[in-house]
């Protein structure tokens, strides 16, 4: 290792030292460690970037090391996703106690997430318009078509025409133990659906037998109990977590190709900014407060920023709606786990919309109200089952692309700028979910979810 490599991790470690010296001060929540975090990785990030370069060896053995604390932290996320969907899912039914409200908290989420993907997509193409858009445009070199070979591939899998029947398939557990670990895209869902049904088996037990129902009630709250403790003792973790991935994130940014489509970037992050505003507004309309809001899931949103990866964000996003943000255990944890695989308005929303309207004008297609109209209802069928994961928004984009019959250069073309969109994208993902909680709380009602009422009881109130 370099000296340079030396002396930067010193640095390194100091900026990690003096962000747990801030735990110490009682006025320093853990959301102004988190913006700390963020803002210290940032400028370590630039200092990489700036004096040594994204490709440099001194950066790429540094980052090595700094990647430790960034992957150690994920990974300890993604360790507590399935047990901690698993049980709250289970607590879900057993603390609900009726079917047809679960039904109503399901239909909600989902109708929530699919209405925002649309609104989303239609954002996309307004956005796409204004700015001019047109993959006529961008010229690719040979890893450009390299990779559009490579995605042609995929686009022959995605776009079969039982896909969507396939698709819905692959949500019901066929060996409950492979989806725990994760192994397939539809996973969570599949864990979603066995917790249901394991709820429901364990509900009507109970009421069979009460002497059993006692025992399911304690173990269920028991495990519940210890699970949320361990997803509080490595949400302590996050302002570490932020500050080593941002500090990759700016460091390996490739400069030269965000310059190059930089049209692209503002476009997309103006549309993302615009479903932000909507997602505020529906918020106000449930008599929430805006600026409080915010503050409460500001710690979520910065790590789905860094990470891109909604699922592995399900566990900050079920602990802010339900310590935070006042929503009912059943409710936050179907908000969570639906909305990292359904409906994502960001990744299966702005995107492919933004992409279609781009390469439309190409294969000789006008852009008019039965386009779009016809584009918006792939889009909201195509969200469901979209891996909430990097890489998530490329999948959707095939999905529509193979509905269309569009070719899939463009979308080569962009993936040398995808994780600084990707970002953005992903903390919209996640604001849809806590959006489609907070909304289903007022839909349902928290008498009939029957869940326990956190301390913060007026979080939705304006103050």
């Amino acid at each position: 290792m370099t000296m340079f490599a030396i002396i930067n991790l010193i640095l390194f470690l100091a900026i990690l030292n003096g962000l747990y010296q801030l735990t110490k001060i009682s006025t320093f929540s853990l959301s102004r460690r988190v913006l700390t975090g963020l803002i210290a990785g940032s400028l370590f990030g630039l200092y990489l970037q700036g004096v040594f370069g994204s490709g440099d060896e001194v950066t790429q053995q540094t980052l090595q090391w700094t990647n430790v604390v960034a992957n150690s932290y994920v990974n300890l996320l993604r360790m507590i996703i399935m047990p901690l969907v698993l049980i709250t899912m289970i607590a879900a039914v057993v603390k609900v106690g009726e079917f047809k409200s679960l039904g109503k908290i399901g239909g909600s989420v989902i109708g929530v997430l699919i209405v925002t993907t649309m609104i989303a997509a239609v954002i996309g193409i307004i956005m796409a318009s204004l700015f001019g858009l047109n993959a006529g445009d961008l010229t690719g070199g040979v890893r450009e078509m390299a990779r559009a070979q490579a995605l042609e591939a995929r686009l022959g899998s995605v776009g079969e025409p039982g896909m969507l029947a396939d698709t819905i398939i692959s949500f019901v557990p066929q060996n409950i133990f492979r989806d725990l670990t994760d192994a397939r895209d539809t996973s969570i869902i599949a864990v979603v659906i066995f917790g249901l049904l394991f709820g429901v088996a364990s509900l009507l037990v109970g009421q069979e037998n009460a002497v059993h129902g006692e025992r399911i009630r304690g173990f269920v709250d028991t495990t519940q109990a210890v699970v949320m403790k361990l997803v509080r003792l490595v949400i302590n973790l996050t302002p570490y977590g932020v500050l080593a991935l941002m500090t990759r994130v700016i460091a390996s940014s490739d400069v030269g190709a965000i310059i190059t489509l930089i049209t692209f970037v503002v476009a997309s992050y103006l549309a993302i900014a615009i479903m932000f505003g909507i997602h505020a507004g529906i918020l106000a309309m449930l008599g929430a407060n805006i600026k409080t809001y915010f503050e409460k899931v500001w710690p979520v949103l910065t790590f789905a920023f860094v990470t891109r990866s909604s699922a592995a964000t399900i566990p900050l996003t079920i602990r802010a709606q339900i310590e935070e943000l006042n929503v009912p255990a059943p409710i936050a944890n179907i908000a969570a786990s639906f909305g990292a695989t359904i409906g994502q308005n960001g990744c299966a929303g702005i995107y492919p919309a933004m992409l279609a309207v781009m390469v439309a004008p190409t294969m000789g297609v006008e852009v008019d109200l039965g386009f779009v109209a016809y584009l918006v209802l792939i889009i909201a069928v195509g969200s469901f089952g979209i891996a909430g994961v990097g890489g998530g928004a490329t999948n959707a984009a095939l999905v529509v692309f193979s509905v269309l019959g569009f070719p899939v250069t463009v979308v080569a073309l962009l993936i040398s700028i995808e994780p600084l969109i990707d970002m953005a994208r992903t903390a919209l993902n996640v604001n849809g979910a806590i959006t489609a909680g907070m909304v289903t709380t007022r839909v349902v009602g928290r008498e009939k979810v029957g869940d326990e009422v956190p301390l913060n009881a007026n979080a939705l109130q304006k103050n």
